[in-house]
């Protein structure tokens, strides 16, 4: 016959493992930068941070789990239209970070999927208003516009976008062509431009160097005319002085006893000389004299002639 306390004694064991196994599910050991969401009889209790924390068991329960680190979401890439109607497609990252869980678990349903979407949404309209060239050139523009119009939007669920990082921005084949034959236009332009910059240095300062030489040329004849002029002048200047001081000597002579006959004798003697034999040419001779004394200058011309 079987005992009647064994059936008994079996529902001890099975509430007492239930009890058990409830107990240790009730322990919540919450790991640094996570949060729990707590809902008790189906309504929002409380929120645990990191640490250890016990639930009423059968009434508290962990609804939602929220990592508080910063996330990096992709964002798919999408086709765009720029101003002037060219297509691109343009892919990103996205950095986001949970500051309210409370918000986060009961604000949105995803709120990873509701930035991205949204993020895209801005970024086709950010890239609508610029031209293909400033696209590739405004970056940072629109990785600024992006992360502001988002994180506005995402405030009431209690994430925070801290930035937003394009990643590629491609355009079709042809419209690569095209661009590609601008840039090497461009540079060509900039190579001819550079050329021509050279040449005209070049240019000036050839005239540079022609304009230096022909002031130098000028600055040493210059300074030679002036040491020639000023050597004729020195010259002049020492014949006068030798002049007067021979004339002081021949005055301080004459002054002197027998000077005066000795001065006359001198000028007769220069006298001589000036009316003598001034050329000869053949058998013709010219005589300078005083043509009034006739009979003194035919006797000096009969004295110069050859005799046979």
């Amino acid at each position: 016959m079987m005992n009647p306390f064994v059936p008994l004694l079996f529902l001890l064991a099975v509430f007492a493992f239930v009890f058990v196994i409830t107990l240790f599910r009730s322990i919540r050991v919450v790991p640094q930068r996570t949060a729990l969401i707590v809902e008790r009889l189906g309504r929002y209790s409380r929120t645990l941070e990191a640490g250890f924390h016990v639930l009423f068991p059968f009434i508290d329960k962990v609804r939602y789990r929220q990592t508080l680190k910063e996330q990096s979401i992709d964002v798919p890439a999408q086709d765009c239209f720029t101003k002037d109607n060219v297509q691109v497609r343009v892919d990103g990252v996205l950095y986001l970070q949970v500051m309210d869980p409370k918000k986060a678990s009961y604000g949105i349903k995803n709120y990873n999927l509701a930035t991205v979407l949204l993020a895209q949404t801005t970024m086709r309209s950010v890239v609508g208003q610029l031209e293909l060239d400033n696209t590739f050139e405004a970056r940072e523009m629109i990785n600024a516009q992006v992360v502001k119009a988002v994180d506005e939007a995402s405030d009431p669920w209690g994430v925070k976008v801290n930035r937003y990082e394009i990643q590629n921005i491609r355009v079709s084949d042809s419209i690569m062509d095209a661009m590609e034959a601008q840039m090497k236009a461009e540079r060509e332009k900039r190579a001819e431009i550079a050329r021509s910059l050279g040449d005209m240095e070049t240019k000036i300062n050839l005239s540079k160097a022609a304009y230096e030489e022909a002031v130098n040329l000028s600055e040493g004849q210059k300074q030679r005319m002036i040491n020639e002029a000023e050597g004729e002048a020195s010259e002049i200047v020492a014949v006068a002085r030798a002049t007067a001081e021979g004339i002081r000597k021949v005055a301080a002579a004459v002054t002197m006893k027998g000077g005066q006959e000795a001065a006359n004798l001198r000028l007769s003697e220069n006298w001589i000389d000036a009316i003598g034999c001034i050329a000869v040419d053949g058998s013709k001779v010219v005589l300078s004299a005083d043509l009034t004394n006739f009979g003194e200058v035919t006797a000096k011309a009969a004295r110069m002639l050859p005799k046979a």
